[in-house]
């Protein structure tokens, strides 16, 4: 059976992901002005969409055990298309238009998350060569995605105005029935533990590998996310543009890079010990932070936010395959919880650094300094597990 069509609805999914998460920020500022909508409530917008994938990746395992992961991909796509088209009707023809864009963020969210929990241990269960490589290659299209979010948005409202944002709404609707199509076609693979014994909460938490690689998975959203969150900023001092421009050109140089460091891997990953690879990206990746908060020229900074952005780009897929060759019963159990953990790192480390920042006085590379521990436990983790591999060996 050729599977090779179910891994491409995989990168599509993860494309799908990246317009649910990216689309919306695009339109803060025209849903101000056309609803009305404070500041303090569209940043609420945010928190609930991040919040409820959060929820999903928490309690959807037994979920989709019971429906199957086909009908969970079709509900996903399902939620994303209902939520998108919702958006182009609700808000303006309710009284409290926030609370029907809250709404919409909400049906979202649940068609987000579901795409993260799922999408993972999908292309996993195909039986291909060189799954570490393939999985780098996934998450690369969700980084790839988000930068066509931004860029062809950003083209269409330069060409047809902000106004029309509905009608833009309306054709990232596309994306999301391509992959419903697709998953509603494409042969699907069980991963092995889902036919075994022992793959509840209790046999993970047992496992001292399992809250390694979870801690892992925190520490590479946290990697991740810290320096993302600021790279707006470096662009702005940088490069002396606008905020507009200044959030797109840190974000997108972010992105870029890291989409290139999972696409080399997924490609060159079958002539790369991933381990090592990843050890190498945890020293690059403390180099880079070195060179955000100690380096004083703004232009340097923002060229060492990229270089982050590379070095973070293996970290949340090679954890995911070191975690599936290691724990045992890698069931969607598995991957919904390392999807949870790596959540909480992409929460966590920005409010670290953003707290360490606010306490030396608004100082960002102070905070981007305390958010170091992070490649740190990345590396750390990494060591632990050489050692272990060479104590089996």
């Amino acid at each position: 059976m050729n599977y090779k069509a179910t891994i491409k609805a995989g990168y599509l999914g993860y494309v799908v992901q990246a317009i649910v998460n990216n689309f919306v920020p695009l339109l803060f500022v025209q849903m101000q002005s056309e609803f009305g909508i404070p500041l303090g409530k569209i940043t609420l917008l945010i928190t609930v969409n991040f919040g409820i994938q959060l929820l999903i990746d928490l309690f959807s395992a037994p979920f989709i055990e019971k429906i199957g992961y086909r009908a969970s991909m079709i509900l996903s796509n399902a939620s994303v298309i209902t939520g998108f088209l919702l958006m182009t009707v609700l808000p303006g023809n309710i009284m409290d238009p926030f609370a029907g864009m809250l709404l919409c963020i909400c049906i979202n969210a649940i068609g987000g998350g579901l795409q993260e929990v799922l999408v993972s241990p999908i292309v996993e269960a195909c039986p291909t060569e060189n799954k570490e490589a393939q999985m780098s290659l996934l998450h690369a299209a969700y980084c790839w995605g988000h930068m066509a979010v931004v860029l062809f948005s950003t083209l269409f409202f330069a060409c047809a105005g902000i106004v029309h944002w509905r009608t833009m709404a309306m054709l990232w609707c596309i994306i999301p029935a391509a992959d419903l199509i697709l998953f509603a076609r494409v042969p699907l693979a069980k991963l092995e533990a889902d036919e075994e014994e022992g793959t509840g909460l209790k046999d993970l938490f047992a496992q001292g590998i399992f809250w390694l690689m979870f801690l892992m998975m925190i520490s590479a959203g946290a990697s991740e996310q810290a320096v993302s969150q600021w790279s707006s900023a470096f662009a702005e001092m940088g490069l002396g543009v606008s905020k507009t421009m200044g959030d797109l050109l840190g974000p997108m140089l972010f992105a870029f890079c890291m989409a290139v460091s999972r696409t080399i891997y997924g490609l060159k990953g079958h002539r790369i010990n991933l381990n090592t690879f990843m050890k190498m990206s945890a020293g690059l990746c403390l180099a880079a932070y070195l060179i955000i908060v100690l380096v004083p020229n703004p232009v340097i900074a923002l060229l060492g936010c990229g270089l982050a952005g590379f070095s973070v780009g293996i970290f949340w897929p090679g954890t995911f395959s070191t975690a599936s060759a290691s724990v045992k019963g890698r069931g969607i159990l598995m991957f919904a919880l390392l999807a949870l953990a790596g959540d909480l790192g992409c929460s966590g480390g920005p409010t670290l650094a953003g707290a360490v920042a606010s306490a030396c006085g608004d100082n960002m590379r102070k905070g981007i300094g305390a958010a170091m521990i992070f490649p740190v436990i990345m590396g750390t983790g990494l060591f632990i597990l050489s050692r272990k591999h060479r104590d089996r060996g």
